[in-house]
């Protein structure tokens, strides 16, 4: 009671968050798991519906969510999972195993690693949570929140700084009909969105609401051809 008074996350405490029907270990050093971001997974597993054995990357997995629910819903997916934390791909590699989930674990910064660059190049998904929370917010967020790793939440002065790099990381390797999936912050998800749209001919790009109606999800698919 005295740690959750004084702001520490109950799923800290208790070591475990659910998540899309899974139980993730979690602690310090690792992003703790929203319930916003199953909605990505959602998205995510309608978008590889008409893939019978799909290739899914999750850049900056944090505890392995997204990447294990997916694994988890389509177990003959191929799925790959990064973070350039080491905390947090411990955790991940410890969910993982926990959950008997079959998931390659690979430590780099977005792309950078050219085991990830290669099988980005293969995938029909990339995801990614990144951190999309402008620097301004720095001392205006819940107690909470701040006992999270900021380089999981903060991302320069409009937050988009990581989304950007990525997405220019990602667009020379993706495959056609491949797409990036993103989760940003309603302040600045649709502003990408346009950004993104002018500068890259003939792909797709598309956003979708959370389940409180706010615009949270990009989604850039390659053109087919």
């Amino acid at each position: 009671m005295r740690e959750r008074a004084r702001g520490v996350p109950l799923q800290y405490l208790l070591g475990v968050a659910p998540f899309y029907g899974l139980t993730l270990h979690v602690g310090p050093g690792v992003l703790i798991p929203r319930p916003e971001t199953e909605r990505l997974v959602e998205l995510v597993l309608q978008d590889l519906k008409h893939h019978d054995h799909p290739r899914v990357l999750d850049v900056g997995t944090g505890s392995g969510a997204v990447a294990l629910a997916i694994k988890s819903e389509r177990p003959n997916a191929a799925v790959m999972a990064t973070d350039r934390s080491p905390d947090a791909l411990a955790w991940a590699r410890d969910n993982a195993a926990a959950l008997g989930l079959d998931i390659d674990v690979v430590r780099s910064d977005l792309l950078a690693s050219p085991k990830v660059a290669d099988f980005a190049a293969t995938c029909d998904v990339l995801v990614s949570n990144p951190p999309y929370l402008p620097d301004s917010d720095r001392g205006t967020l819940p107690p909470e929140v701040t006992h999270d790793p900021d380089e999981a939440l903060f991302a320069g002065e409009d937050g988009l700084a990581v989304a950007r790099r990525l997405w220019r990381e990602a667009q020379p390797r993706l495959k056609p009909g491949a797409s990036l999936w993103l989760e940003l912050d309603p302040r600045n998800a649709q502003s990408f969105a346009d950004e993104v749209a002018p500068g890259a001919a003939d792909v797709q790009v598309a956003v979708h609401e959370d389940l409180a109606g706010r615009t949270r999800f990009v989604q850039i698919r390659q053109p087919t051809t």
